[in-house]
């Protein structure tokens, strides 16, 4: 019985399978290169879309949030939005209680009214029963405000809370 190399026979082989001629049982077979049929030509309209769906698959990895949060929204601006459109809804009621400041109080038909001053940089004037974008305000008195706030943290069994405002900071408020 004659030993004939392996890579031989894998290149007999490959080349019956392929249809090339084979090579000699006796000689060392060289790699011969693959033949392939002529690409078929595209259409330009199947080109154009493979070329899209090329463009439109993600390269590397994809986030599947399964019903997470996604991780690069800002926790501190959640509820400063509107739902709808994604934007700041403009004046008073875009503004949370963290956003607002009182800047003054005035005493207006036996009723106090207060200044408030956002973010934004504008000056707000406000009476009790405004809205806010995360609570309302209760009461307004000669030196300070109370809001009411929404909590929206789940876990809490308090849902709305407290929050006064006062018109002058001392150093231990501060």
């Amino acid at each position: 019985m004659t030993r004939v190399p392996v890579l031989t026979l894998l290149t007999v082989l490959l080349s019956g399978v392929m249809g090339s001629a084979q090579a000699p049982a006796g000689t060392p077979a060289q790699a011969a290169a693959p033949t392939t049929a002529p690409a078929t030509a595209l259409t330009g309209q199947s080109a154009a879309a493979e070329k899209k769906s090329d463009a439109l698959e993600p390269q590397g990895f994809t986030y599947n949030p399964d019903g997470r949060r996604d991780p690069f929204v800002s926790l501190l601006r959640r509820g400063a939005t509107s739902p709808e459109t994604g934007k700041r809804v403009a004046g008073l009621t875009g503004l949370g209680t963290a956003e607002v400041s009182l800047r003054g109080v005035i005493k207006s038909n036996g009723a106090f009214v207060g200044i408030l001053q956002g973010i934004d940089n504008k000056t707000y004037i406000v009476r009790a029963g405004d809205k806010l974008s995360d609570g309302s305000i209760r009461a307004i008195t000669a030196d300070a405000m109370v809001i009411l706030q929404q909590g929206n943290d789940p876990l809490s069994l308090e849902k709305e809370h407290e929050v006064r405002k006062l018109l002058r900071q001392t150093q231990e408020g501060k």
